[in-house]
């Protein structure tokens, strides 16, 4: 049942509370408010701007409200720091509201919580806007570690391990990058139309800034849509898939042939098992494997909206016990494996205060398990591509490392030898690579297997 409609702000401030006090990723959060809310398009646009914009920049906003506190900062509470965080993200990251009405706003917020209160939010922030040009950052070159966390807003602990892995520069670039609002881009179903058609099919839906990817022959990046994606017809329609472009490319890279029988360990919703069988023509077999029956019930419905049923089957169980379940073996295999995710902080901004050192421990040795696991159902001369969508050597070329010192049957082959046309995104080891900063699409990481013996 659907709310009447409600201010945006109001709402914004109703979901970051919600978050605060129950983190969960912001994503899966917002749907499930907007989904029950009547508001327009432009108001829509907002509320994910404001979030997501609060989010990204929470650090540095928390730094900035901090200067102009007079009580110590972990005595605010956490509702009235969210009206803060909201009005401060609008001062300085958007240009369309004047200065004063987001503070009246603010304060109109503020005065749930008391007239003191709102007393009080009203002078930081009428302090904030006479000042928001003077605003002090710590120093660059006697603490570099912490201006970079302050000023493009991510924790230490990822700053010194980028800086470590990329460099201060490069690392530096890299944080620019995954604070940048993402466009959106999507894959062509080329089971149904081609990138020509959608595009023109688009244009026609009033979606007039768009263009082709660079890498993905089936890519297509909207760099404007104010409303939800799911209210396009196109979409209801299945002419297209939402994918980043770097994700679209594993497809490609696996290069599956058709009649070939493929393995896909991590299947998710199965948005690269219906790639899969659109490069085989629909002829072969794929077994979409899950830990996760909810996200295979979905795909066996998309499955049959699609008529992919007798091509893909859905496989509830376990990527580690792969020889236990499966009496049989695959002449490809892909393994998009669970992940710190730390390639997507663009598209998902909580990920960057979420996830831990501790998580990238805990799934690099998932990550090697899994491998094992699906090494010992790969044909001779069979084909295994292990993908990430992280920025971490532990998780990536560490993985590589230690899975090929213990399977000496396995050899890594070079991404370009399998996929020749993606030759500039493959790095001097041979593995598939991109980055936000240079490639402007997620993070990712790529290594091919073949089984020699």
């Amino acid at each position: 049942m659907r709310r009447k409609e409600q201010n945006p702000r109001d709402l914004s401030l109703e979901i970051l509370n919600r978050l605060s006090h129950n983190p969960a990723f912001s994503n899966q959060i917002l749907k499930t408010y907007l989904d029950r809310c009547n508001l327009k398009d432009k108001d829509r646009a907002f509320v994910v701007n404001i979030v997501q914009g609060v989010i990204r920049w929470k650090l540095r906003l928390d730094w900035t409200i901090r200067q102009f506190l007079k009580f110590p900062f972990k005595k605010l509470d956490p509702d009235v720091l969210n009206i803060l965080r909201i009005a401060l993200y609008q001062i300085f990251f958007m240009d369309r509201v004047p200065d004063f009405a987001i503070v009246n706003e603010a304060v109109r917020q503020a005065k749930r919580k008391g007239r003191h209160i709102a007393s009080t939010v009203n002078a930081i922030l009428r302090n904030v806007c006479r000042n928001k040009n003077n605003i002090t950052f710590p120093d660059r070159e006697k603490e570099p570690i912490k201006f970079l966390s302050v000023y493009y807003s991510y924790p230490e602990w990822l700053i010194r391990k980028w800086q470590k892995e990329l460099g201060y520069e490069q690392t530096e670039k890299l944080l620019e990058a995954g604070n940048r609002t993402p466009y959106l881009t999507i894959r062509v179903n080329t089971l149904k139309t081609n990138r020509e058609k959608l595009m023109n099919i688009l244009v026609q839906e009033g979606i007039e800034e768009l263009y082709p990817t660079k890498y993905s022959p089936v890519g297509i990046i909207i760099k404007r849509l104010q409303r939800s994606v799911a209210e396009l017809d196109s979409y209801k329609k299945g002419l297209f898939f939402v994918q980043d472009e770097a994700s679209q490319l594993c497809a490609y890279i696996l290069n599956p042939k058709p009649n070939d029988v493929i393995l896909d360990v991590c299947a998710g919703l199965g948005t690269k098992s219906i790639h899969i069988a659109e490069l085989i023509k629909k002829k072969g077999k794929i077994i979409a494997l899950d830990i996760d029956p909810k996200r295979l019930l979905i795909l066996a419905q998309t499955l049959r909206r699609e008529g992919l049923k007798n091509l893909i089957y859905p496989v509830a169980g376990d990527g580690e016990k792969v020889f236990s379940t499966f009496k049989a073996y695959f002449d490809k295999i892909l393994i998009d494996a669970p992940c710190s995710g730390l390639g997507t902080i663009m598209r998902h901004p909580d990920i960057k205060w979420v996830k831990t050192e501790k998580d990238i421990k805990m799934l690099s040795e998932l990550q090697k398990r899994l491998l094992s696991a699906s090494a010992k159902v790969l044909k001779k001369d069979g084909i295994m591509l292990y993908t990430t969508c992280t920025i971490s050597k532990e998780e990536n070329e560490m993985v590589v490392e230690e899975f090929l010192k213990d399977h000496p049957e396995m050899r890594l082959i070079n991404i370009s030898s399998n996929c020749a046309w993606l030759k500039d995104l493959e790095d001097k080891h041979g593995f598939f690579r991109t980055y936000p900063h240079i490639h402007e699409m997620d993070g990712f990481f790529g290594a091919i297997f073949c089984r020699i013996i």
